[in-house]
Formats: C-alpha cells, structure tokens, sequence
C-alpha cells in the first residue's frame, strides 16, 4: 500500500523535499495516503475523472495536466508500462535533477521500471513493503519516456496508456457496425474513450448532437482531435455519475469491466443504471460486452424491451429500450 510506505519513507526522511518544499505527485489515487504533506505544498495530477474528484474532495489542488516546477515529486505507478513511463517523464521534467520518489505494487511492474532506470538516473534507498516498492531516485534522464500522440493506420490520434491505444476494439467496430443507419436525434457516448465509436454515430446526417462522456482526461484529448464534427460535446466526466442537461434518445457504450487486474461486472452494471437515467421514455441503448457478463439482468430490471442484437463467440451486442425509470 503507498500510504505505508510513504509512512516509512516519511520516518526515514525521504519525503523532506529541499527548497521551498513544492512536492509534484503524479497518479496518487487516495486522499489519505498523502497526509505526510501538508496541504498547501502539494499539486496531485490525476487524469481519472472520479480519482481526481475524490482528491479535491480530500482537500488537495488536483489538476490533469502538468504541475510545473517542484522541489520533489511522487510518482505512483499505474498498471499500464506506457502512462508508467509518461508519469516518471512528467516527474523528472518538473523538478529537473531533484528527488522522485517513484512507487508501485509488484503486479504493476515496479520492479522492471527501476531495473530500467539503471545507467538513467541515480538510485538511492528502496523501500520493500506490502506487495510493493518506493525507491528514491535523483536526475533521471527520461525524456524519451514521454507519451507522445500517434496515428493509426486508420488515421486516428491515440496516445500509449490509453484504452486500446494500438488499434480499434473489436467490440467497438462491431457495434459501430450493428447500430441502425436511421439513427437520429441526441446520443451520448458513455466510456468514449479516443472517439471511435462517437465519430461513427456522427457519419448520420440525422444525428443532432453526440455527447462523449469520458474519464480519461488523456483518452478524452485525443477524442478532441479524432472528433472533430462541430455536432459533438466532449464531458471530462464519470460515466457512472452523468447526468446530462436534457435526457436524449439514444445511448452507446462499450463499458469497461475491470478495475485493475480484477473483473469487476458491476462497473458495467452502473453504465446501464447511468444509460436508463439518460433516456427519453422512448429511448433505447446499444451497449457490447464480453459475453459471459451477465448484464441482461440488470437491462432487464430497467427497461421494457430487452433483446441481443449481434455477436459473436466472444462478444453480444444488447438493445433495450423504453427506460422503466422514466416512465
């Protein structure tokens, strides 16, 4: 856990920053775990919409971008190799030859993040403690780290760490393939990730507008240059909580199902709950799921009509409409 070792980082003297004590902390996910600050010498960047408002609800200054400069920096390592790397890149910039305490469970590869910064910066005192590591580490030459936006053979901006950063999902193209060509009105996107789906609603000339609702401040920036259609909305958002200005007439989402490592069905659970809350009483959604996921249920408890609409082996593609709630 980073809030023990960060206890014990802190009795050993490790998180005094030097100066005028400005501490950088990238990927932090709990407000707790960083009360060996105080308050107002800290900057928490958090590009999870629900983890950045958890933050700001605990009383730090969160932000999504960069923090500019600090005397120290905590890095706290994701799951994803690529946003690893970005964060340490983002680390290093900020406090230039200063201390980053760079910290991760073993099961999101810390160890082979420090292995890899041998001959790229100075390694100081490791911390081994609840399933993870914190090492002190001091001029980091980590430039190259950087994600930096690529283009897809498709011509879509994608940026490494982001959902399916190396192409299209396939449950995505198929359920932009199964939605109806007479498709009109308003539609969100819950969980729109880089925009693929939302770009194909919008190749409807009946389509009025297209909400993307993402929580991925890095996938939603790059759903800014993959959509550029003026018809489409982008929400910095939790999809679980969106409540949008007027309810529309169609949702489309491909929800995610894990958090972290662990399966997690209620994740997508709460997308239907958010997809039944923002419909017309007329309304339906197309939602795609891996298909032992078990969300016909749930689809069934909140709306009229329930009915699969396409697959394959691995994947079904489910429509329901006429919400219960908003009738």
């Amino acid at each position: 856990m980073l809030s023990t070792r960060l206890e014990l980082a802190a009795a050993r003297g490790l998180t005094d920053a030097p100066g005028e004590g400005r501490v950088a902390v990238f990927g932090a996910r709990s407000p707790e775990a960083l009360d060996v600050w105080s308050r107002d010498r800290v900057r928490v960047m958090q590009g999870n919409r629900p983890e950045h408002d958890a933050l700001a609800q605990g009383g730090w200054t969160v932000g999504s971008g960069d923090p500019g400069p600090a005397d120290m920096a905590l890095v706290v390592l994701p799951r994803s190799k690529a946003a690893g790397r970005d964060l340490v890149a983002r680390a290093a910039a900020a406090v230039g030859d200063g201390p980053v305490l760079i910290d991760g469970q073993k099961t999101d590869g810390v160890e082979s993040l420090l292995k890899s910064l041998r001959g790229r910066a100075e390694v100081g005192e490791t911390i081994a403690k609840a399933h993870g590591k914190m090492s002190l580490v001091r001029a980091l030459d980590v430039a190259d780290w950087r994600a930096v936006p690529q283009t897809g053979s498709e011509g879509f901006v994608t940026v490494p760490g982001v959902f399916s950063a190396d192409g299209i999902d396939r449950a995505s193209r198929m359920l932009a393939d199964a939605l109806p060509e007479r498709l009109s009105g308003d539609v969100i996107d819950l969980g729109a990730g880089w925009g693929y789906l939302a770009a194909r609603v919008l190749e409807r000339e009946a389509v009025r507008s297209c909400h993307l609702v993402e929580a991925d401040a890095a996938a939603l920036e790059c759903a800014r240059r993959n959509v550029t259609d003026d018809r489409a909305v982008l929400h910095w958002a939790d999809a679980t909580a969106f409540t949008p200005e007027a309810r529309v007439g169609t949702v489309v989402t491909n929800p995610p199902f894990h958090t972290g490592r662990a399966a997690e069905p209620d994740l997508g659970r709460a997308f239907i709950a958010t997809a039944a809350r923002c419909l017309m009483p007329s309304g339906s959604v197309w939602l795609v799921a891996n298909r032992h996921l078990p969300y016909e249920r749930t689809l069934a408890d909140l709306f009229i009509e329930v009915d699969e609409a396409g697959g394959d082996a691995g994947f079904k593609i489910l429509h329901a409409r006429r919400p219960k709630r908003s009738r």
